[in-house]
């Protein structure tokens, strides 16, 4: 049976729990590929992403070189988007770095005070993340946000 929010929002995103680190670069790695792209394309090439990223391992994604960014732009199995997959390993680079300064990436989404705080900052810490794309991640990884026609309201 659907909950509450599915009958409100049949469109939504399936949220899903993070279990680590991983977990927030696959989810915010989807926000990244879909900007500007469909999503059902995007859907459809997600297993390449997952063996080309190894898993979205986070540590791994990380410390990929140019040799591994070249492969993975030559790879037909994903978006071969380079800027977006250097993107990618830049987010993975800073997911780590907030992760240890904050004591965890939750932390540092509650260091912020509000939504609106987060979206600010995410948009100085990560590559390709807008406005659109941070709800999305934030909105996926079950974190407080508005409802999302205020969302799209807002400042109008």
């Amino acid at each position: 049976m659907p909950d509450q929010q599915e009958r409100q929002h049949p469109e939504a995103p399936q949220q899903v729990v993070p279990q680590s680190l991983n977990d927030y670069l696959e989810v915010m790695t989807k926000a990244v590929f879909q900007s500007g792209m469909s999503w059902k394309v995007v859907n459809s090439k997600w297993p390449g992403f997952q063996a080309g990223f190894q898993g979205f391992d986070v540590g791994k994604v990380a410390g990929m070189d140019d040799s591994a960014i070249d492969d993975l732009a030559a790879d037909t199995r994903i978006i071969r988007n380079r800027r977006k997959i250097v993107a990618t390993v830049h987010n993975a680079q800073r997911l780590i770095e907030l992760d240890e300064e904050y004591g965890g990436i939750r932390n540092y989404f509650r260091s912020h005070g509000d939504f609106y705080n987060v979206l600010k900052d995410v948009r100085k810490q990560f590559k390709y993340m807008g406005d659109t794309g941070t709800y999305y991640w934030l909105y996926v990884l079950g974190e407080d946000v508005p409802d999302y026609s205020e969302f799209c309201n807002r400042g109008k």
